[in-house]
């Protein structure tokens, strides 16, 4: 089975403090609601660099769901990716976990996988280990002040060629 890379907009992708020279600014809109991104177009390349490498599969695990194919992915070079849907509201947290940490559970079923998302903190893993028992995983949380790095893309690519689950060249 291939590993997940999922992908969170909002404080990954579009970081929510000053962005640097690198990202581009955007206005979106959804429905009647418009939205100011600021995305780096360099990270398509390295998140389609990183899934070649280790022989893992893209997937926007964002509230943005089925727009971020629309508004995120051409901007920053990614192709139409799967989306983990959220559903309708926000379903009460059993153990302190984030609303979408139990759709990305029954969407990644056994399967290994890295979350890049800035809102992951120790009750997800919790959630995931204990009342999931999914064991193959990385949170990577990410800083959503500054947004993906290098850093972040290299604890991934460790951790999926370490632990064996890099089905990469």
């Amino acid at each position: 089975m291939k590993p997940l890379l999922l992908l969170d907009v909002d404080g990954v992708l579009n970081p929510m403090g000053r962005p640097t020279i690198d990202y581009r600014r955007y206005r979106c809109t959804i429905g009647t609601e418009v939205y100011t991104v600021h995305l780096n177009p360099r990270h398509g390349r390295r998140l389609l660099d990183l899934a070649l490498s280790t022989g893992s599969e893209l997937v926007w695990a964002t509230t943005w769901e089925h727009h971020a194919n629309e508004w995120i992915a051409p901007r920053i070079g990614l192709p139409a990716l799967p989306v983990i849907t959220m559903g309708p509201g926000r379903p009460r947290s059993e153990h302190g976990e984030m609303f979408k940490t139990p759709h990305v559970a029954a969407y990644a079923g056994r399967r290994p996988f890295v979350w890049f998302d800035d809102q992951v903190w120790a009750e997800d893993e919790e959630y995931l280990r204990v009342s999931q028992g999914l064991r193959d995983f990385l949170l990577v949380h990410v800083d959503p002040r500054h947004g993906l790095t290098r850093e972040h893309l290299g604890m991934a690519h460790e951790w999926l060629t370490l632990t064996g689950f890099s089905q990469g060249p």
